[in-house]
């Protein structure tokens, strides 16, 4: 069997949850699966990392798919790809189809946040250097969906769930929660259809640590103090970053002697600005640190010197940093969602997100108190061996294999 895959999320160079998500299953199907053939469709020249994962397997290949505009590679270059040679299964590990595939297509939903809470995104139009050529792509659009969208980010996040719902063959939901919630807003859509899979976590690299030298040198690296609360994720409204810090502040109008800093590791997002300027409201430029993008193989090791993670998410699919937190042995407290309960269970504290006074409290609690620290390390290690991407990519293929 052919199992095509779309790749280009996998091929990015700063990756988040979707894009480690596909990444780490390509990487583990090449490991587990010697008998189907594989086609990775990427959009741009396959970085070292890509071809790194799969390079132990003779059965995967990359294909480069070119394409003139910046912006609906799927629904145009893999789409006109799927017209003339077709695998006999394809897998979309993100919401976007072509718009032709085979009958046996996989997609995965992370989550449908933008229609739980539309404010958490920003509609961005359509990516293009001429304003000819987007007009001309905006009236193609409303020309195809009759009317319906337009082509700008949130209106295609609609349409390609919508899309993706009606000709998947099988979804995949990355938790129980998400499953739920597609079919509380999607109540057409058969359950039978979705099958839940989780997410894992890199178990060969998130792991506690205890190299005080080579923690000194990424700690120096990022200019990072040697004392502080941790959060990992985009800088966003929908991570909830600004009110972390405003919670933040509290903790440190409490205590005025404290020496704790608070480092936010990620790529900016929509909601940014308001990060940088609570920071500015409350003095906090000396306070808050923000190295920006870190190595993935550096992240252990910052875990590992943290006091605490925090993790103030609005709204999740999954939440993978909190794994690779749990996994590290790092005390960690986080939104008080379904999902979080889900994947943590008993392993963290619960505050919540909406009350920053609440976030503050949390962040006292476990920063304070090592008898809570000792047993939040230990259920936190226990709970994160039930996740691996191993067993995502194992689940994933029996999936596909039983549309044989």
């Amino acid at each position: 069997m052919t199992i095509g895959i779309d790749a280009s999320r996998a091929n990015l160079l700063h990756k988040t949850g979707t894009e480690w998500y596909s990444f780490y299953l390509i990487k583990y199907l090449a490991v587990l699966d010697r008998n189907n053939k594989y086609i990775l469709y990427v959009n741009k020249e396959p970085r070292a990392e890509l071809v790194s994962a799969i390079k132990d397997n003779p059965n995967f290949s990359i294909k480069l798919l070119h394409w003139p505009f910046q912006s609906f590679w799927t629904l145009g270059r893999l789409t006109w790809e799927m017209l003339w040679r077709r695998p006999d299964v394809l897998f979309i590990p993100a919401h976007a189809l072509p718009l032709f595939g085979p009958l046996r297509t996989v997609n995965t939903i992370h989550d449908i946040a933008f229609l739980r809470e539309q404010n958490l995104y920003r509609s961005i139009k359509v990516k293009t250097d001429l304003m000819a050529s987007r007009r001309l792509i905006n009236f193609l659009v409303r020309i195809l969906t009759l009317g319906r969208y337009r082509s700008e980010s949130v209106d295609y996040l609609y349409w390609s769930t919508t899309f993706a719902l009606h000709h998947a063959k099988r979804i995949i939901a990355v938790s129980e929660f998400t499953k739920r919630e597609i079919l509380d807003l999607y109540p057409k859509t058969p359950a039978s259809q979705i099958a839940v899979i989780h997410n894992g976590y890199n178990n060969e690299l998130f792991r506690p640590v205890n190299d005080p030298e080579k923690t000194k040198a990424v700690l120096d690296k990022y200019d990072l103090s040697s004392q502080f609360f941790l959060y990992t994720g985009r800088l966003e409204k929908k991570k909830n970053t600004a009110t972390l810090v405003e919670a933040f502040a509290l903790f440190r109008e409490d205590h005025p002697q404290s020496e704790m800093k608070l480092v936010l590791i990620g790529d900016a997002g929509f909601g940014y600005d308001e990060v940088k300027y609570v920071i500015q409201e409350f003095n906090l430029e000396e306070e808050v640190q923000m190295p920006g993008w870190v190595d993935e193989e550096d992240l252990p090791y910052i875990f590992g010197a943290a006091s605490a993670f925090i993790f103030p998410s609005k709204h999740e699919g999954f939440g993978i940093p909190v794994l690779q937190a749990l996994a590290c042995g790092l005390p960690t407290a986080v939104s008080d969602l379904p999902v979080l309960r889900e994947i943590a269970g008993d392993a963290v504290l619960y505050f919540d997100q909406n009350d920053k006074r609440e976030i503050s409290r949390a962040m006292e609690r476990i920063a304070g108190d090592e008898a809570l620290r000792q047993e939040l390390r230990a259920k936190g290690r226990e709970r994160a061996q039930g996740f691996s991407w191993q067993k995502c990519a194992a689940e994933t293929l029996a999936l596909i294999e039983s549309l044989k």
